[in-house]
């Protein structure tokens, strides 16, 4: 069975820190995080290769996230620092087993999500 288990979501001030983490069974090519707030359209924030390393950002998340995985937990995790209002949404991990990107509908699997909300 596919499974990508997210966790680390919270509540926190603008300027404070989360580690979201993602827990995944099988072996994939690629993983990613995406996000989605009420009334807008899902964001892909970062994505991970997973055999070269090799990563992809959104333009308002480089510079305060960092994608990165512990092969040997099967986890992939998303440090997020600086954290804005703007950030607010549920995060989703997603994996595939072909391509990498940040366009959601190239992936095929997707975790329940968790909610991470930053106040002013």
């Amino acid at each position: 069975q596919v499974q990508l288990v997210e966790s680390g979501g919270g509540s926190v001030q603008a300027g404070g820190s989360l580690r979201l983490s993602c827990v995944a069974s099988g072996a994939w090519f690629c993983m990613g995080w995406f996000r989605q707030a009420p009334g807008k359209e899902r964001e892909g924030v970062a994505a991970l290769v997973t055999g070269s390393g090799r990563t992809y950002y959104h333009d308002s998340a480089k510079g305060r996230f960092t994608i990165s995985q512990d092969n040997a937990k099967n986890t992939l995790y998303l440090q997020m620092n600086s954290l804005k209002p703007e950030d607010t949404a549920m995060y989703y991990c997603a994996a595939d087993r072909q391509i990498c990107s940040l366009a959601g509908d190239n992936y095929n699997y997707w975790g329940q999500g968790t909610q991470v909300t930053v106040s002013s």
